[in-house]
């Protein structure tokens, strides 16, 4: 592992639930792609950075209720239009832009290559396995069968059902008790240290922090952190 010490090894669990976007789907990826696909004509560095800080932006004001599902889209592509030179676009030219883009987002999923083998691993030992993720029930579920998964995670829980969002303890409660297990019980692994790994610890879950950097771990870690999900089968005792 880069920057410190290997984790120990985390008491026996019954289940592993995962977060989705950044963890086992390549989102950023699939973004980049679909929005430099969308306009062809523009500088793709430019625009992916700004297209990701604008739907970062977005989706966190459609999770503390501030917008709709879809307003945050529109939130999305509106602001980047206007700075494109493109115009000020209504609802109705946001909304039939949105749903070209979600065409080619869609068709750019994919797993990260080191999810299928722990994912089966873990299976394979007899765990529940599922997944507790921010966003909408509808899309996080295509998801999940898109990269080939469903069959791997039957359990989700998302923030749109639930009405909490990551990192508030309470997602994490409701997703243990849909399992009828006890959190002490249940291992989370997710890609932001303070939303997914900290955010299930404070919960009472072992929270495991999937960094993929490569940069040095930061000092004064509290969750252990992996590098590649091919170290987690290894952290959780059999």
């Amino acid at each position: 592992m880069t920057g410190g010490p290997a984790p120990s090894a985390l008491p026996a669990a019954r289940a592993v639930l995962f977060d989705l976007d950044g963890t086992l789907l390549d989102h950023a990826g699939a973004a980049a792609e679909a929005i430099a696909a969308s306009f062809p004509d523009e500088e793709p560095g430019r625009l992916v950075r700004r297209w990701l800080e604008l739907t970062e932006t977005s989706v966190d004001r459609y999770l503390a209720g501030e917008l709709t599902f879809a307003e945050q889209r529109r939130a999305r592509i509106v602001p980047l239009a206007r700075e494109l030179g493109l115009g000020d676009w209504d609802d109705a030219r946001a909304d039939a832009w949105i749903g070209g883009y979600i065409e080619r987002y869609a068709a750019a999923w994919r797993a990260f290559p080191d999810v299928p083998g722990p994912v089966a691993a873990l299976a394979g030992r007899g765990l529940r396995l599922g997944v507790i993720t921010n966003g909408d029930v509808g899309q996080q579920r295509a998801k999940i069968e898109g990269i080939g998964l469903a069959d791997r995670l039957p359990y989700l829980v998302t923030s749109s059902e639930t009405g909490t969002a990551k990192p508030d303890p309470e997602i994490f409660r409701v997703a243990c008790a849909g399992l009828g297990l006890d959190a002490r019980d249940v291992v989370y692994v997710g890609d932001r240290l303070d939303v997914d790994a900290r955010g299930a610890a404070s919960a009472g879950l072992a929270g495991v922090w999937l960094d993929r950097s490569g940069a040095p771990a930061p000092d004064g870690l509290d969750v252990p952190r992996i590098t590649s999900l091919d170290e987690l089968p290894a952290l959780l005792t059999p």
